[in-house]
């Protein structure tokens, strides 16, 4: 059984290789070609921690994503993984994968195709709500894309936010001067409680032809938009049923899903209007972490 650890995977990966592999993905996943539940979760409280699994089966190959995510973690990741592959004809084991690049570049990349989907073809002003690993590699997949004008950030914690902005240019700024007039918003900040407002106080955060890629709150009791962002935005999701069960915005706001991302891609369903506001609420499912530990055990191979 071949074992790949992070260093490894890193060599076979890159963002021009994920992207058409996960657009193909998203459209299999609607057409219900991908077999995948909804991702099952186990707390651990005493360590303000979860561990998850996500498995999915695609045709030949099956496999799982062992995750946990540990909040309080300093001197490691909060996110780490593990994704074992087994042959679906066979049911033998094939390989083991680290997850933990696998998930930071899958979901980079579905966001890069939504922002492709839904923004204009204009250099775009870009939000980026987060100054971490996601902030990184969000901006690195949408650079891909579209191309990018002022990049502007937010962070809780100003230090990382100025580092951010020396390591790529980015523009350091308070949370509502981040979004105001900002063709795309990214929110990778670790939150629980609403980030993204659609009013307060009588004013705006949000305009209503924004594009909002709303990667960071995932579980229903988790939000990051509020009501008032939801309310007037078309919803796009990767699964539906996952988001129904597994997005607190979605839950709590009671906003109706407009299409999954594999929908529009098929042409089953038209984009939303131009003039719209569009959120993407990125939740990632198995099926994205599986079609990529394809690519790296197939090129691992040879």
């Amino acid at each position: 059984m071949l074992i790949l650890d992070e260093a490894q995977v890193r060599q076979h990966l890159t963002y021009e290789a994920l992207l058409p592999v996960l657009e193909q993905t998203l459209v299999r996943v609607s057409t219900g070609a991908i077999i995948q539940p909804v991702r099952s979760v186990l707390a651990i409280p005493e360590r303000d921690g979860r561990f998850v699994l996500m498995p999915a089966v695609d045709g030949d190959l099956m496999g799982v994503k062992l995750v946990t995510f540990f909040e309080q973690n300093i001197s490691l990741p909060t996110h780490q993984a593990v994704i074992q592959l087994f042959s679906a004809t066979t049911g033998e084991p094939l390989a083991v994968l680290d997850g933990r690049l696998i998930t930071e570049m899958r979901t980079a990349a579905v966001t890069a195709i939504a922002a492709r989907l839904f923004t204009p073809h204009k250099p775009l002003t870009v939000a980026i709500l987060g100054s971490g690993v996601q902030a990184r590699s969000h901006l690195t997949a949408l650079r891909l894309v579209r191309e990018l004008g002022e990049v502007r950030v937010w962070s809780r914690n100003p230090a990382n936010a100025a580092a951010f902005a020396h390591a790529t240019g980015a523009v350091p700024l308070p949370l509502e001067e981040a979004i105001r007039g900002a063709d795309m918003v990214v929110g990778v900040a670790n939150v629980s409680q609403p980030l993204i407002l659609g009013r307060y106080l009588g004013g705006r955060y949000l305009g209503d032809t924004q594009f909002v890629a709303a990667i960071a709150a995932v579980g229903p009791a988790r939000r990051e938009l509020d009501d008032e962002a939801m309310r007037h935005a078309s919803i796009i999701v990767e699964s539906a049923e996952a988001a129904r069960l597994e997005s607190g915005d979605i839950i709590a706001s009671g906003a109706p899903i407009y299409a999954e991302l594999g929908e529009i891609l098929a042409g089953t369903t038209p984009p939303p209007p131009e003039e719209s506001r569009i959120v993407y609420k990125g939740l990632g499912i198995a099926a994205e972490d599986l079609a990529v530990a394809r690519i790296v055990y197939e090129a691992a191979l040879g």
